[in-house]
């Protein structure tokens, strides 16, 4: 974070880091390219999406507050430890759940990888799957403090990319935009259903992220990092929703939404600019993603310390099957199908018992574990 003061430095660690983190685990493979806002938002129109989008990113904050709360008084760093304490023996359930979004959305990342490949270089899907998974290993592998600069760099990047797409199709096709969202249609049905679906299955991201929450200092802290969770995620993606209304109905059934935007507003520079943008993103979110995972396993065992090559060996051991995965179903077929189940699993072994053990539960102080491993500097 060279060029802040040391204050603003720490400030962005406590309040910010975390919801660039969640922001970076949701974005994925289905939000960048534009595929999940193409199932879950534009059946119920322009604003009916956008509503949608709304009700999603308040059940954000309210969960992702909820939940660096409660981590911060137990003391939990890694999805296990915090499962423990919420579910007690219970806890294996989330495991089982967990290991199914694993493979679901790192099938998605794949897929969405393979299909930039293809069409923006003309390359076979499992050269761009491939890629993906290299680049995956190698942020991993440095474990939290090269997490955390994947964050924020990628953070950078896509946010400007974003601010520069609006401005562009703005000037372009401004117009088609207004039209699209003055046409006074009626809310499309579902648009709740479609909210509620879309932050259910994303709002896992709040625990995948808590090795980040480490810098927190009071449960303070906790609640306002969550609160900007939700807005911090979902900002790019109503971006990226008032752009795509220009080009309804069609667009709601292209594999790539970003590509078929794209293509029709020229700017070959752009679009490859805004290509290599989701790849980040798609980096950013495997990164997440993976790194909670050798979080649980490094502090499920007597808090033992991996190593870079340790690290590198469980992500490629967990990433492999699941490419080969998205080689076989694709995009569309992975997202419209698994994602519904997941949500449904998140929010019945999550979401419930953790607002009810907000609301209702006190004391929770006395289950603190330790925070860092031994020799992981706090900051």
């Amino acid at each position: 974070m060279r060029g802040l003061t040391p204050a603003a430095a720490d400030r962005l660690r406590r309040l910010v880091l975390p919801g660039l983190a969640f922001k970076a685990v949701v974005i994925g493979g289905g939000y960048a390219t534009g595929r999940e806002l193409a199932e879950f938002f534009l059946p119920a129109g322009p604003w009916g999406g956008v509503l949608a989008m709304l009700l999603a990113t308040l059940i954000w904050s309210v969960v992702a507050a909820a939940t660096f709360r409660f981590a911060h008084a137990i003391g939990a760093r890694d999805y296990r430890t915090f499962f423990q304490a919420l579910l007690g023996r219970g806890w294996v359930a989330f495991e089982a759940a967990y290991a199914l979004f694993i493979i679901v959305v790192l099938a998605v990342f794949g897929a969405a990888a393979g299909a930039i490949g293809t069409a923006v270089f003309g390359l076979h899907p499992l050269i761009g799957t491939l890629a993906l998974l290299v680049g995956i290993v190698a942020c991993v592998a440095w474990g939290n403090r090269s997490v955390e600069r994947v964050f924020l760099w990628v953070s950078v990047l896509l946010y400007a990319t974003y601010a520069a797409f609006l401005v562009l199709a703005l000037t372009e096709i401004g117009g088609r935009i207004g039209a699209a969202f003055a046409d006074g249609a009626p809310l499309g049905a579902g648009w709740a259903l479609g909210g509620v679906t879309y932050a259910g299955y994303n709002i896992v991201g709040a625990v995948i992220v808590l090795p980040v929450t480490r810098h927190f200092r009071s449960g303070r802290d906790a609640v306002i990092a969550g609160a900007l969770a939700g807005p911090l995620a979902m900002l790019p993606a109503l971006l990226f929703l008032v752009c795509m209304a220009a080009f309804l109905p069609e667009i709601a059934g292209a594999v790539l939404p970003s590509d078929f935007m794209l293509v029709r507003l020229g700017h070959p520079i752009f679009h490859l600019l805004f290509q290599l943008m989701i790849f980040a993103a798609l980096l950013e979110s495997g990164t997440g993603a993976v790194h909670a995972v050798n979080e649980r396993i490094a502090r499920g065992r007597g808090q033992v310390r991996l190593g870079p090559v340790a690290r590198a060996l469980l992500t490629l051991a967990l990433l492999a099957p699941c490419m080969l995965l998205a080689d076989r179903v694709g995009l569309v077929g992975l997202i419209a199908g698994g994602y519904r189940l997941l949500a449904v699993l998140l929010i019945a072994i999550y979401v419930v018992p953790l607002l009810v053990a907000t609301l209702f539960r006190r004391g929770h102080a006395e289950h603190r574990i330790p925070q860092n491993l031994p020799g992981e500097p706090r900051g």
